[in-house]
Order: C-alpha cells, then structure tokens, then sequence
C-alpha cells in the first residue's frame, strides 16, 4: 500500500504530477501566446473541438439548420486542446476560461462572444426561438434538465474519466468515488426517462442536446477505455432507448463529426463552413 498524503502547508504547483494533460493545466489563467483565431464569412464562428461540450453545440446549430434557419450558419473552427491552442491571445480574448466551445455571434451590427456550452445553447434557443419553451413551467423544466447535466459533467469527465481513464496511476478510493456518481447520475437520467420521451417532457430541446454527447458515448462505447463495462451501463434501458433514438437525427449525426480529429478519416471534419462539407462523410 502507499504512503497516505499529507498535503503541504501550502500547496505548489508540481507540473511532474499532472499526468496526461501535465503539458497544459496550470494554476494560472490567461494567454501564453499571441496569436489570433482565423475566421469565416458565416454569422457564427465557432472554436471547439468534437469532444461532449463541444458536440452540443454543432449538434445545436446543425439542428437549427435542419429546421431551415439559413441564418444559424457558421464556421467551425478546431481548437486542440491537447497542443494548448486554447491559451492563444485569440481565444483567451473570446473564453477568459481557455475552455472550449466558444462563440462568436456576428449577426447583428456589432459582434459579441458567448462562452460556456450551456449559454451557447440557451442564446442559439432564444435567438431562433427553437428547442426552449416559452410557457414557464416547460421553460423551468428545460433549464432544469440542462444545468443539471452542467453541474454532473465534471463529475462524469474530471472525476471518473480522469481517475479511471487518464491519472498516471489508479486510485481506489476516488475510482469508486466517482464511478458511484457517474453510476447515480445514470440512475437518475434512467428513472426520469421511464417516465417520459425526452428528458424535459415530450418535446426534444436543448436539455437533451446538452445531455446526449455526454451518455451517448457511455452506450456506444467510446469514453474512458472499458467505462460501458466498468459502469454496467446495459442496466439504464430508459437512457439506452432514449440515446438510440437521438443518434438517428440528421443534424446529431452530423454534428457529431464536426471538429472531429480522431477516428477514421471519413468521420473527421477539422473545419465546417458550409453544408457541402459533408458530402463523402461517414456519420
């Protein structure tokens, strides 16, 4: 057995501790680079990159298109977070957080950025009235069902996909910590779906745009190594049912591959900036 930690008086910054993302994390914010984001003709430009948080938004915008609102049209740009693009002058200047996505809306006289996922899609809902109810209750319900997944996702992807997936050495106890939430967050998804279609009720909205790319993969199988195993996800039938249905939609197929850079070739899109871009894609 190793040697309990006793933390230091004062903590310190060890970059040698950091495990896969060493290179990156730091206790500081702000650029380390100057350098500016490229940008298209189209009233969005998009910084991101195909991993949860990033799929909810080109789900978002592939969806308005699908429902013919030409004016959601955008320029996908990939941010690598692996390479530390994201600590640019450029896209500091647009998420102070150095997270991806992040949005810049050109549509109106004078551009602004939205950062955060889950204000991505709540601004795209209220801008192109689509996937958010108006009527109050319904409303609340969405909002619900969306933050609800904004506060879990840390827990699902820095609690148990990086102790179980990335952390340079296994740790019991927050292993089994954190796969008994992403287990409890499931259960909850799974009781909630037996009772309705989609998560906020019988309509399909951005509650369900922001929690699919982050179950879907638990289901398929292509998160966290073996985690679909590990985590027993077979036993949520209700989430199962509910993601195999979602991963039917056009614009969910489509948005899933944008800013893609693993996998197969024909699943990879770097760089979205019209609808031609899918032609000979696999998705």
């Amino acid at each position: 057995m190793a040697e309990p930690y006793t933390p230091p008086e004062v903590w310190t910054y060890d970059k040698e501790s950091g495990g896969r993302f060493a290179a990156i994390n730091r206790p500081t914010a702000g650029a380390r680079e100057e350098k500016d984001l490229p940008a298209g003709d189209n009233p969005f430009q998009l910084y991101s990159l195909a991993t949860p948080n990033g799929v909810k938004v080109t789900v978002m915008l592939e969806e308005l298109l699908e429902k013919g609102h030409s004016g959601a049209e955008y320029d996908a740009w990939t941010i690598n977070i692996g390479d530390g693009t994201q600590f640019t002058s450029g896209f500091v200047d647009i998420n102070p957080n150095s997270k991806i996505p992040a949005l810049v809306d050109r549509s109106g006289d004078k551009p602004f950025r939205v950062f955060e996922s889950g204000a991505i899609l709540v601004h795209l809902a209220e801008k192109f009235g689509e996937f958010l109810p108006t009527d109050p209750a319904a409303r609340a319900e969405v909002l619900s069902w969306l933050f609800w997944q904004v506060g879990t996702g840390p827990f699902i992807g820095g609690g148990f996909g990086h102790f179980y997936a990335y952390a340079p050495e296994k740790y019991e106890y927050a292993i089994n910590r954190y796969a008994m939430e992403a287990k409890r967050i499931f259960d909850v998804a799974n009781q909630r779906l037996a009772q309705t279609r989609y998560l906020a009720g019988d309509e399909y909205t951005i509650a369900d745009i922001a929690n699919f790319p982050w179950l879907a993969p638990f289901v398929f199988g292509g998160i966290y190594n073996d985690a679909k195993t590990f985590l027993s996800i077979h036993e949520y039938e209700n989430v199962v049912r509910w993601v195999e249905e979602i991963a039917q939609r056009p614009a969910v197929r489509r948005g899933r591959i944008v800013n893609k850079t693993w996998g197969e070739e024909d699943e990879q899109m770097l760089e979205r900036h019209s609808p031609a871009d899918f032609e000979g894609k696999k998705y």
